[in-house]
């Protein structure tokens, strides 16, 4: 099957909202890895002070984790799908998190301006039409020495994690959203993890986007080698001052 794109994709993800919550719930580690993910950007003192960003925040999965990270910052929590964006906002949210409709590609459009001190990126990139023209928008929200979690699905490499992933996409998620009438966009799912950059080579495509630092960590339990967090930051003044 060929992958879908921008409104298409949307489209597909409004149509899954309702069951999406279920779903990801019966994945093993699921919250307790985006928690994990969210912890990885170090945020001093409970995140007070800070503008944080939650790219590709979905029903709100991703923007919980930041908050049990951050709990005293201000977090914009932002995704293309207004079907999944609906589901986040009938939750229940502290005053400092708002939500915004608009593609990772739109942000100015949609009044979403910075300097943010981080962004947490959560299932986002291999989604999107130009991964490297939205890690240089990222880019150019952070503040100097601004931090970026990415957590996504990126194989390892070894056939042995493109098997796993195969075969719990095969056998348990695809049965499933195809019950639901989900079967397109969880094929989409599984087709853009075996199509998108290995974790090495996401790893290269952030440093050539200007971002430093970069550290490949891995997850745990049947994730590992599957899933991966990607935490760099952007150089801080005095770095590009000593450049």
């Amino acid at each position: 099957m060929s992958l879908l794109h921008d409104a298409e994709l949307s489209a597909a993800f409004d149509h899954a909202a309702r069951s999406y919550d279920r779903l990801v719930a019966a994945n093993p580690g699921y919250h307790r890895q985006l928690r994990r993910s969210a912890r990885r950007l170090g945020l001093p003192d409970g995140g007070f002070g800070s503008r944080l960003l939650d790219l590709g925040c979905g029903t709100g999965a991703s923007t919980a984790a930041l908050l049990s990270a951050a709990p005293y910052a201000e977090i914009t929590a932002v995704d293309a799908s207004a079907g999944m964006l609906a589901r986040a906002r009938r939750k229940s949210w502290p005053p400092g998190v708002s939500f915004v409709h608009a593609g990772a590609e739109g942000l100015a459009g949609a009044g979403v301006t910075g300097p943010f001190d981080a962004v947490l990126a959560a299932y986002l990139f291999r989604n999107v039409s130009d991964p490297d023209e939205v890690l240089a928008g990222v880019r150019g929200l952070l503040a100097p020495g601004g931090r970026i979690a990415v957590h996504e699905y990126t194989l390892s490499g070894r056939p042995a994690h493109r098997a796993v992933w195969t075969a719990v996409c095969r056998g348990l998620v695809l049965p499933v959203a195809r019950c639901s009438g989900d079967g397109s966009l969880y094929e989409h799912l599984w087709r853009s993890v075996v199509d998108f950059d290995t974790a090495d080579a996401f790893a290269a495509r952030m440093e050539r986007a200007g971002f430093v630092g970069v550290r490949v960590l891995p997850l745990p339990g049947w994730h590992t080698g599957i899933t991966h967090t990607f935490v760099a930051r952007v150089p801080a003044a005095a770095d590009e001052e000593r450049a």
